[in-house]
């Protein structure tokens, strides 16, 4: 199984339209940039998207991806949903996965596209693309529903924080623990906010779920250039890989302990 960071950013990315800060001017001159949230799951050659940013073309076609088995979307924020219809009209058959409230509130933008709702409720594992996956609840308001992902395969676990703040349900901390990979949002390092978390309740939260290793995504441009933030934060880039071969022996792993996360080979 692969699993891939297609966007890191959040719902502007980096750089901002307009923004003159240190960070987006460093992107510009450097040229990198943060993607919306998407991460990309590969395994017996077909393709699982969790959300669909409005970056999606750019990025499926970097990833030289040419059809997706299915969707999960985590919420109704545009810059999670909105890129669906960047390959919806070269194939109408995706299964598209979430609660009933996320269909419904998704679904009034979506009503003109051709795919398959499926709807699946929170803590009620189901299959797709041979991996085992489960929505939990998450607390992003002023949204009635928001979920994070748990992705298990041959024994090795992912979970993903989807857009939420540190107040979680014990019910989905219970589901959501000892992953071998925690994907966890953390929108800027320390400002405070209502709907999101900051770095630092974010690697608290890895902590509580005690998660072997994380990576931080859905980025602003509130943390210091990448080369900069890295040297602090265990933050993920645009593309990044993380494999796993499904062994059950443990095995040191090259770049994934500490800051300066880069892969997850042969786990």
């Amino acid at each position: 199984m692969k699993v891939v960071l297609l966007g890191t950013g959040d719902s502007t990315g980096t750089p901002v339209i307009g923004c003159h800060c240190k960070t987006c001017e460093n992107a510009r001159k450097y040229g990198w940039e943060r993607r919306r949230f998407s991460v990309m799951v590969e395994n017996e050659g077909k393709i699982l998207l969790i959300d669909t940013s409005p970056d999606m073309r750019d990025q499926l076609l970097r990833m030289n991806v040419e059809r997706v088995e299915a969707v999960i979307w985590t919420h109704c924020h545009y810059d999670h949903f909105a890129g669906f219809g960047d390959f919806y009209r070269v194939q109408d058959d995706v299964k598209v996965y979430t609660s009933p409230e996320v269909h419904e509130d998704i679904g009034k933008y979506m009503d003109f596209m051709k795919y398959k709702p499926v709807e699946v409720e929170s803590y009620e594992p189901f299959e797709v693309i041979g991996v085992n996956v489960t929505l939990v609840d998450v607390n992003h308001p002023p949204l009635r529903r928001s979920h994070g992902v748990v992705l298990e395969w041959k024994g090795k676990k992912v979970s993903i924080s989807g857009d939420t703040n540190i107040h979680l349900p014990e019910k989905s901390l219970e589901v959501m623990a000892n992953p071998d990979l925690f994907i966890v949002e953390a929108l800027a390092p320390k400002f405070r906010f209502r709907k999101h978390m900051n770095a630092e309740e974010a690697m608290l939260l890895a902590k509580k779920i005690k998660a072997k290793n994380t990576v931080l995504t859905h980025l602003s441009h509130f943390f210091p250039p990448h080369s900069t933030a890295v040297k602090k934060y265990p933050v993920g880039h645009d593309f990044q890989k993380f494999e796993f071969n499904g062994r059950k022996t443990e095995k040191s792993v090259k770049g994934i302990k500490g800051t300066n996360l880069s892969s997850f080979l042969d786990v």
